[in-house]
């Protein structure tokens, strides 16, 4: 069973200031809810209530979100802004939410061996906040951290999130290369994994997205990883020394992602998810 997610909320989001010189980034509203809030709600479908989140400076609003206010519960007791509050009210009655500070911004590999301390010796999901996922339509109730527990459940191994992007693009993201499971055309045994190709060295246009679900022997690895693209611990070198073993697994997902990390994304997800309310 996975029972913790780690979310790795310690970056400047330098892509949005001057937005987020004051304001973390993961806190951006999309509609009414911060990206974050989004992110839990997606574990806490999958099954998961133990929110472990990485933190740095200028941090604090992420804590206050996942905590009580009481000066605002009294403020709008009994009004008919009261029930604005539900949804937030339920994530804090059914969540433990837990800490760490990354003090030094060394990559997404340097902030996830950092949450060793809240996640300990078992294997664990990692969500991106500023990836937000949705599922494809409002009737598929499978957020795509569920879809990603089912694979887990009968390989046992990493699994990370995959989608095709533009050739062009794949100096944005890792990039995977494998072979097709059983002849499925969403489920590939990782080979190779590059941090970041150029087009022309990408050994693929399959790209890993902002979920993973890593087991514990990550950490180790993690720990012996060299600095990699741009002088940052990088989880994607970690991951290959996994995938050497034939203990990775990339996951084409069903459903729709978007790099709120841009301003391009966050205006696309911000009228997606608006159309989507309306149409209810």
């Amino acid at each position: 069973m996975i029972k913790k997610c780690l979310f790795p909320a310690a970056g400047y989001g330098t892509r949005f200031l001057p937005a987020t010189k004051a304001t973390p980034k993961e806190m951006l509203p999309v509609l009414t809810k911060p990206l974050i809030q989004y992110g839990v709600e997606e574990a806490v479908e999958a099954g998961i209530n133990t929110m472990a989140i990485v933190t740095g400076r200028g941090k604090r609003a992420i804590e206050d979100h996942f905590d009580i206010s009481y000066e605002l519960e009294h403020q709008i007791k009994d009004t008919s802004k009261e029930h604005l509050l539900n949804e937030i009210r339920t994530l804090i009655s059914q969540c433990t939410f837990s800490y760490t500070r990354q003090t030094q911004m060394k990559g997404l590999g340097h902030a996830i061996l950092t949450g060793e301390t809240l996640i300990g010796d078992e294997p664990f999901a990692v969500i991106l906040a500023d990836d937000l996922c949705t599922n494809n339509s409002l009737n598929d109730t499978n957020g795509v951290l569920l879809q990603m527990l089912k694979i887990y459940n009968t390989y046992q191994c990493s699994i990370v999130a995959i989608e095709e992007v533009p050739l062009e693009q794949t100096n944005k993201y890792g990039v995977i290369a494998g072979e097709p499971i059983n002849n499925s055309e969403n489920l590939y045994r990782v080979s190779n994994m590059v941090e970041k190709p150029e087009p022309k060295d990408a050994p693929s246009n399959l790209a890993i997205i902002g979920r993973y679900i890593l087991t514990p022997d990550i950490f180790d690895i993690l720990r012996d990883t060299k600095p990699g693209k741009g002088g940052e611990i990088q989880i994607t070198d970690a991951l290959l020394e996994q995938a050497k073993q034939g203990k990775v697994i990339a996951y084409k997902f069903n459903g729709r992602r978007f790099d709120c990390g841009s301003v391009e994304g966050f205006v696309e997800a911000t009228n997606y998810f608006f159309q989507k309310e309306s149409s209810k």
